[in-house]
């Protein structure tokens, strides 16, 4: 059990000399030493608390009767993996289900952000995150969300987030700073919201997360730097990335479901030589498909090592840096006396097979294998009942009227792999007074869902190639989280919507007015607490069922989940419009 560091300290000395056993020792392994950039052959580990007491060449006398002995035999020891910003909502899991689903993949810490739980519940969403993520038998620190709405006057989300209330939750236990500041377009202007919240942040000494989702990098991002983030995750290009840590920001590169954006920037150090120190590896989004059956952390490390990156590098990026960055590199990210005994086995550091983990000092995955219990709360009512459409919606909420033959009209345009989308344009046909889709370009609409107003807006999409009589509808719609349904007929758009309005949320394909699959998520319409297993199946249903449809894009639902994404650029939809990102302003749908 983890203790305190000052609690632990004059027993981790006794340890360290050899005058008294430790709780476990990890015997005769490759030490990675973060620290260094080294590989040290012959160490021991010995561990006591929750903690390191003693790296050295032996041992044995911290070997007790009741100490548990480990064989590394000759396998590298490196530090439990940290994914420096994610959203555990992302994975469709509460924290339990994340984390028993991440563990045996070696990741050992997360710093996560429930912003998306926090657009529908407020204060008291984050709140339970954050009791749950406290007592697993991994490290899961919260951020304070900060945007919720993320921009306003842009959307209107379920309940909003008050500078008050991110000052009151910079004194909760588990709180580890601030989540990231979307609303870089106000912190740029000098609003007074965004520049509170900031600032509350820096006064507790924690760390801000950042969002700057714009590729200019003039006075605009020189003005967020100034305004306080600390980090950004935004970046999809060296020259940005670069930006970044210039100015003395971390750059976090991710890969998640969706997102591919380490290949293009870690050329930064690996051509450039640039120092790696501020440079930080995270996942943003990964869905419980890619959680069960490809890796979290572990993916991610070994991404960055097929990207030419040196193994000892990336791992780097995904312990000390993460923990240094902030400012935990004293309690966590290295196997080095008094931090968290974090530690994973593995026999090669290219392919980086996670064969044993060690979290906080008790083995809790092996070889694949969990081996602890992830804890939950008792969810409340008020967080399993979030979806309130306020009445049956039929096919003509969907219809875009029009007059004459033909009109010009704004459409999304989806970009693989990537969280931007292009601003397109498209003459579409007009028949009996209804704008109608064409090849590629179907139909978009935004369901509000916390109000129950019966609120539909209406748009185009281009890039799903769905065929037939399709829809796809979702509650987890980034980031104020009203319903997004895409579809080819208003009909089966229509049914989609109410399915999910009488399931309490989740995710569902339509065809031909029938259900082909649906994963149900009924916390805050964001989550299941089914097992991660469970729900990585069911997320494979509607992966397929896109397919079946037509639809060939790469993870096409985590693009479908961001359509409503209103500060990333360059079009997007939410409950009061269609929003022109480069711009920050609502536009007409007809050109």
């Amino acid at each position: 059990m983890l203790k305190p560091w000052t609690l632990a300290q004059a027993r981790l000395v006794e340890i360290a000399a050899g005058r008294a056993p430790a709780d476990l020792v990890i015997r005769g392994g490759i030490w990675v030493n973060v620290h260094t950039r080294e590989l040290i052959e012959g160490m021991d580990i010995a561990i006591a608390d929750g903690r390191v007491a003693y790296v050295g060449p032996d041992a044995g006398p911290s070997i007790g009767p009741d100490t548990q002995v480990i064989e590394a035999a000759g396998r590298y020891m490196l530090p439990g993996l940290i994914d420096a910003h994610m959203h555990v909502e992302s994975g469709m899991l509460t924290p339990a289900g994340f984390a028993a689903a991440v563990i045996p993949h070696g990741t050992t810490t997360m710093f996560h952000d429930p912003h998306e739980i926090a657009n529908v519940l407020g204060l008291q969403g984050v709140r339970l995150m954050r009791d749950e993520s406290l007592i697993q038998p991994v490290s899961m620190f919260t951020q304070m969300p900060s945007c919720a709405p993320s921009a306003p006057g842009l959307e209107t989300t379920g309940s909003p987030i008050s500078e008050g209330e991110v000052a009151q939750a910079m004194g909760w236990e588990g709180i580890i700073g601030l989540g990231e500041m979307m609303n870089f377009p106000g912190v740029v202007a000098g609003d007074g919201q965004m520049l509170a919240e900031i600032a509350a942040t820096r006064a507790a000494g924690k760390t801000v997360g950042g969002h700057y989702a714009s590729p200019d990098l003039g006075r605009g991002f020189h003005a967020y730097v100034a305004g306080g983030a600390n980090d950004d995750h935004e970046t999809t290009s060296e020259a940005q990335g670069i930006a970044r840590v210039r100015q003395g920001m971390g750059c976090m590169m991710r890969l998640g479901s969706a997102w591919y954006d380490v290949e293009s920037q870690i050329t930064a150090i690996t051509e450039k030589g640039l120092d790696p120190r501020f440079f930080i590896l995270c996942t943003d989004d990964c869905h419980s498909g890619t959680l069960v059956h490809d890796g979290h952390m572990d993916r991610v490390v070994r991404h960055a090592v097929d990207c030419g990156c040196d193994p000892l590098v990336a791992i780097q990026m995904a312990t000390i840096n993460a923990a240094s960055h902030f400012g935990l590199e004293r309690e966590l990210g290295s196997i080095t006396p008094g931090r968290r005994a974090d530690v994973i086995l593995s026999s090669d550091l290219r392919t980086l097979p996670i064969e044993a983990v060690i979290a906080q000092g008790q083995l809790v995955a092996e070889n694949g294998r969990l081996l602890v219990d992830c804890p939950r709360i008792d969810w409340p009512e008020s967080a399993r009942n979030s979806v309130h459409l306020g009445k049956e919606l039929a096919g003509d909420d969907f219809a875009v009227i029009a007059t004459g033959e033909s009109a010009r009209v704004r459409v999304i345009g989806v970009v693989e792999n990537q969280a931007p989308t292009r601003a397109l344009e498209a003459d579409l046909p007009i028949r009996d007074g209804v704008i109608e889709g064409r090849d590629d370009i179907c139909q978009i609409a935004l369901v509000e869902r916390h109000r129950a107003t019966g609120g539909v807006v209406n748009g185009f999409v281009a890039g799903f190639g769905y065929q037939g009589r399709v829809a796809v509808a979702s509650t987890v719609a980034h980031d104020s989280h009203h319903m997004i349904v895409v579809g080819t007929d208003r009909e089966t758009m229509a049914a989609a919507a109410n399915h999910l309005g009488r399931i309490g949320g989740g995710v569902t394909v339509f065809r031909d007015g029938q259900e082909l699959a649906t994963v149900p998520l009924p916390i805050a319409g964001l989550m299941s607490d089914r097992p991660a297993t469970e729900v990585a199946e069911a997320a494979q249903g509607i992966v397929r069922a896109m397919q079946d449809c037509g639809c060939q894009l790469n993870n096409a639902y985590m693009q479908h989940s961001l359509l409503a994404l209103v500060v990333i650029p360059e079009l997007r939809i939410s409950d009061l419009g269609i929003v022109d990102v480069t711009r920050f302003e609502l536009v007409d749908l007809l050109v």
